[in-house]
């Protein structure tokens, strides 16, 4: 079996918004390439890792795209996540999620803080980092979410793959490696992502979408 670029797969998500919100039947991989910011060629190629959607020179049918797209970003399987640190960016995500994302849900939150646990954000009430593990079992968690602070995000990490969580997002400023190879971890880091920007500030003419 080929393998598909991770690449792809983080531009389904973009598609999936745009179809769930069009109020078109059908579309045809310019209109998405045009609406989502890419190319009408790699709207197509990006599909076809997954299957042959669409017809040519009639498009996709908005509707079946759509949930096939959820289906093979397994949102259709109720995906789970837990975050760790209750922190401002941990409660802002719960928070977020609360309002409505309910694609893939945050069941719970923890913190290491005795002042802080026991208190409730959002939907949620902030449990000892000492139940870690076994609220991943008990809630069948698949993704964790790391607001740590980077000191304690390779332990925090390693103590989530043990549990049985598949997928990390690390929002701590340190690179992470957990002992699973097969646990993906995806690195977010906002400081980083301003100082990239930071150069296009200083374009005389940047370039524009």
């Amino acid at each position: 079996m080929q393998r598909i670029p991770d690449a792809a797969i983080r531009r389904l998500p973009a598609y999936l918004r745009w179809l769930t919100e069009c109020e078109e039947e059908r579309v045809t991989s310019v209109m998405l390439g045009q609406a989502t910011g890419y190319s009408s060629e790699q709207v197509r190629k990006d599909l076809a890792y997954f299957g042959a959607f669409g017809t040519r020179g009639v498009g996709y049918d908005v509707s079946a795209l759509r949930d096939e797209i959820y289906r093979i970003l397994k949102l259709d399987q109720g995906v789970r996540a837990i975050v760790v640190g209750s922190g401002h960016l941990g409660t802002a995500l719960v928070r977020y999620v609360d309002q409505g994302h309910q694609d893939v849900k945050i069941m719970a939150l923890v913190d290491n803080n005795p002042a802080i646990i026991g208190t409730q954000v959002g939907s949620l009430r902030v449990e000892p980092v000492e139940r870690l593990e076994e609220l991943v079992h008990e809630l069948d968690i698949g993704i964790g979410v790391l607001t740590v602070p980077k000191e304690a995000a390779v332990l925090v990490a390693d103590r989530l793959a043990e549990a049985g969580v598949r997928a990390i997002l690390n929002f701590a400023p340190v690179a992470v490696c957990t002992r699973h190879p097969e646990v993906f971890v995806q690195p977010i880091d906002l400081t980083l992502e301003m100082q990239a920007l930071s150069y296009f500030v200083g374009q005389k003419a940047p370039n524009r979408l």
